[in-house]
């Protein structure tokens, strides 16, 4: 396949801003402000407990993707479920694979750590992404994500 997925590193703050900006636009016609996506980026490359970021570098050593997982803790099964936070590829290298790359490598980060399962949203008209997402494994899960605005 030509890509390695690696640890992001504060060298690739940019790019995973870029990413992001994109996915928003991309998956929900959002625009989102670039210092804050900036600023949330820089603390989960500082910390892994605010996130932890993924890069898909393809065979010229492109930053093509990215993928990011928050924890949430079970008090019920005593460990925790890996949220997939982000996911994006660059337009030019879907449909190659790297997205199965992405998420593997995940589930393998998950699964050494003793993660629960993976989880993730999307949103309901995003038809592509969740094609996508049924293909990789995923399947529709019994629970409603509900919000309360503060």
């Amino acid at each position: 396949m030509g890509c390695i997925v690696r640890r992001a590193k504060p060298t690739d703050l940019e790019k995973l801003v870029e990413f992001t900006l994109s996915e928003a636009n991309e998956a929900e016609g959002l625009s989102k402000n670039s210092e804050m996506a900036r600023e949330g980026i820089r603390a989960a490359l500082e910390d892994d407990s605010v996130a932890i970021y993924w890069v898909l570098q393809d065979s010229n050593n492109e930053v093509a993707g990215n993928i990011s997982v928050v924890k949430e803790w079970s008090n019920w099964n005593a460990g925790y479920y890996w949220w997939v936070q982000s996911l994006y590829i660059k337009p030019e290298h879907r449909g190659r694979g790297y997205m199965k790359e992405l998420i593997q490598t995940v589930k393998e980060s998950a699964r050494q750590r003793k993660g629960l399962d993976l989880r993730l949203y999307v949103h309901k008209n995003n038809k592509r992404a969740i094609s996508a997402y049924l293909k990789t494994g995923f399947v529709d899960s019994d629970y409603r994500i509900m919000i309360m605005e503060i």
